[in-house]
């Protein structure tokens, strides 16, 4: 029944916002040929016709049968609502001023509104191609991060100097992927693209810091031949991310989920990365050690925290120079610096920078950063350092705009 009525009151929303929309469409194309006037009536409608189908179908319909189907329906009536609603904003604030002038009208002249010329105060046919030319924005904007931003990859590189790093690992190249999110993909091609970009930087090593899929191990099969591709010669470690859970999907049982987990577990192995669990290991090179340290997700706030930093952190005083792995950057003043500062460098993902915001040189903005302290790229804090990649995937929509998806590459450094 719930259901029925939210279908119900989004319809009627739409509607209505849709039929305010329209008498600026009418405004904006009264000086038209009459055969324009009706192509443009026609597309209007067309696409709120779709809407409608789309609201139904999503709410009364078992899309599972095609991977993907609901998310692009809902990003379909999401993108059509948004450019009405930039185009509702326009227009209310011209209707305002329109009823203002009425009021002032009304009190000290006429209760007619007129303008100057002495006519009625139309609706301004400039606000009304102002108002739709700013509807047309979000569509445009968000059509081109799906069609080109989802899948353009960058490659960002970063120096870091440590004073205590080993010889014997001074200018090692790591690479550094996060946040695949292979249930999102719509693309192989695309994908394989970019972890053939990844190794061609022949990186030493490689880290993979969580979420590999949205919600259920069943996702990232399709994609492990492209994905068992990624090796190094030091090999790949990898950790789990909020999503690896299945904690938000409403499964048959906690017997379902926790076979899920370990399907999930079970593909780490078979992609030929290392799964740290809340543990440590060494990495050698000519008789020089470092640690690598990788937790289970732990998340400030509302996320869960399954990591046991202190039995990841275990016996590693052995290591000269240690590297964490955590996917949640807010774990790094939440617990990390306050307790682990022999942790030299901790890599995170799980922001995505909100796949959206500005990043041009040196200046970066995203809503990412009310959120999140540390959000994307390289942070220090005395001697203790972390950087937080951009995410190789995509969540929800499934697309980039100006956040655009990242392959790290870090070259550690004696100082």
């Amino acid at each position: 029944m719930n259901r029925i009525v939210f279908a119900f009151f989004l319809l009627l929303l739409l509607l209505a916002i849709d039929w305010y929309v329209f008498q600026a469409v009418r405004l904006a194309t009264a000086d038209v040929s009459l055969t324009t006037r009706k192509v443009v009536y026609w597309i209007f409608w067309g696409v709120t016709t779709l809407s409608v189908f789309g609201i139904l179908v999503v709410n009364f319909a078992d899309l599972s049968a095609v991977k993907g189907l609901r998310t692009f329906i809902v990003l379909g009536i999401f993108i059509n609502v948004m450019s009405k609603l930039f185009a509702l904003i326009f227009l209310l604030v011209g209707d305002i001023i329109r009823g203002f002038q009425w009021l002032a009208n009304f009190i000290f002249s006429s209760p007619e509104p007129i303008n100057p010329n002495g006519r009625a105060i139309p609706r301004s046919e400039f606000i009304s191609k102002v108002a739709l030319i700013a509807g047309a924005v979000p569509a445009l904007t968000m059509s081109y991060g799906i069609l080109s931003g989802a899948h353009d990859y960058r490659i960002r590189r970063k120096t870091i100097f440590f004073p205590n790093l080993p010889k014997e690992f001074d200018g090692i190249q790591i690479g550094q992927l996060s946040d695949i999110h292979s249930g999102s993909f719509f693309n192989k091609t695309a994908v394989k693209g970019g972890v053939e970009m990844l190794l061609g930087e022949k990186p030493d090593i490689i880290f993979f810091t969580g979420d590999l899929v949205n919600n259920e191990a069943e996702e990232v099969k399709e994609y492990i031949s492209i994905f068992d591709k990624v090796k190094a010669p030091l090999g790949v470690y990898s950790t789990l991310g909020n999503h690896d859970y299945g904690d938000y999907k409403n499964w048959a049982s906690e017997a379902a989920k926790q076979a899920n987990l370990e399907d999930l577990k079970a593909a780490h192995k078979e992609l030929g990365w290392h799964l740290m669990m809340n543990e440590n290991l060494p990495v050698k090179v000519d008789g020089e050690q470092i640690g690598i340290l990788g937790i289970e997700n732990w998340g400030a706030g509302r996320f869960a925290k399954y990591g046991k930093m202190d039995l990841a952190h275990q016996g590693t005083e052995e290591y000269p120079f240690k590297i964490l792995l955590s996917h949640d950057p807010s774990h790094w003043d939440a617990q990390v610096r306050p307790n682990y500062g022999d942790v030299d460098l901790m890599l995170s993902g799980h922001t995505h920078g909100f796949q959206f915001g500005v990043e041009i040189g040196g200046f970066k903005w995203s809503p990412s950063q009310y959120v999140y302290k540390q959000w994307a790229g390289l942070y220090q804090e005395e001697n203790q350092y972390l950087y937080v990649n951009r995410g190789f995937g995509y969540l929800g929509y499934p697309g980039r705009i100006g956040i655009l998806p990242e392959i790290t590459i870090l070259e550690l450094k004696r100082a």
